[in-house]
């Protein structure tokens, strides 16, 4: 109880430190287990850090999944502070551009791995598409995340894993829309259109196709949802912590105002961290 109420104190004020804007809920899976010695990231761009600390490529030192920076909160380093054992056992499988698709050649290789801890975080280029009609049906990002899920379950026996929210894009483009960089950038690099084009609009066509991307990133958590409750207790959901955390533009990458930089990535780490199985 006194480790817990220590590791609390940590993470409040490394949260403060992060200019967190919104509270993580607090929750736990009730008997985690001791912590892992081994991990693995599952994922995209977004768990591979990019754009986190250089121009155009990925900073997985800073992830906030296997980060181990010291500038970043990640489950790695959270863990380590709980268990030492883990150092120099994890890995990185997430891939730029990743979908869901994606998500079982990862697994895969997780357990040639043989890792007793698995982070994903899958969807967000399921949603950020072309054009809307381009994004990923609800059934097959399910029926993705299932397969992948089922090779964790059969090649790792009572490996926990932590599926993570995707992060909600609306809100991507509410605190962007507004700042005529993010904009230029958004336009130039084709980012995100099915939600970020015509950014500044408010035609109701707009409107209404930007609320439609954000009804998919919903639906798309709800199926992680309730894929984990399927798995059982090795498995936990993030109750959409990230999905609800209410990051800043200044927690963005300058040079996509997409990616999480630095400031981002431990921001992430915290609150799915303490939205996890409590270690």
């Amino acid at each position: 109880m006194l480790a817990r109420a220590r590791r609390l104190g940590v993470l409040v004020a490394a949260v403060c430190a992060a200019v967190v804007t919104g509270p993580a809920p607090v929750h736990a899976v009730e008997y985690p287990g001791p912590p892992p010695s081994s991990m693995v990231a599952l994922g995209d761009s977004i768990t591979r850090a990019h754009n986190a600390c250089g121009f155009f490529f990925g900073c997985v030192a800073r992830s906030w999944s296997t980060g181990w920076s010291q500038s970043v909160h990640s489950h790695f380093r959270m863990i380590e502070s709980q268990n030492p054992a883990i150092d120099g056992h994890s890995h990185n499988n997430a891939a730029d551009g990743a979908r869901a698709a994606d998500l079982p050649g990862q697994a895969r290789t997780a357990v040639g791995q043989g890792v007793d801890y698995v982070t994903v975080l899958i969807g967000a280029n399921d949603a950020c598409t072309r054009t809307e009609q381009a994004m990923t049906p609800v059934a097959s990002y399910r029926a993705s995340i299932d397969e992948a899920l089922a090779i964790l379950r059969d090649g790792l026996p009572g490996v926990r894993i932590a599926l993570v929210s995707i992060p909600d894009l609306r809100h991507l483009w509410e605190i962007g829309s507004v700042d005529p960089d993010a904009v230029r950038l958004w336009q130039r690099q084709g980012t995100c259109r099915s939600m970020l084009a015509n950014a500044t609009s408010q035609q109701p066509a707009d409107v209404e196709r930007r609320d439609r991307v954000r009804q998919r990133v919903v639906d798309f958590n709800r199926q992680l949802a309730e894929a984990c409750a399927a798995y059982g207790p090795s498995c936990d959901y993030d109750d959409d912590a990230v999905f609800a955390y209410r990051f800043a533009l200044d927690q963005l990458s300058m040079l996509d105002r997409f990616h999480p930089n630095g400031a981002g990535q431990d921001a992430l780490g915290l609150v799915s961290y303490e939205a996890g199985f409590g270690w």
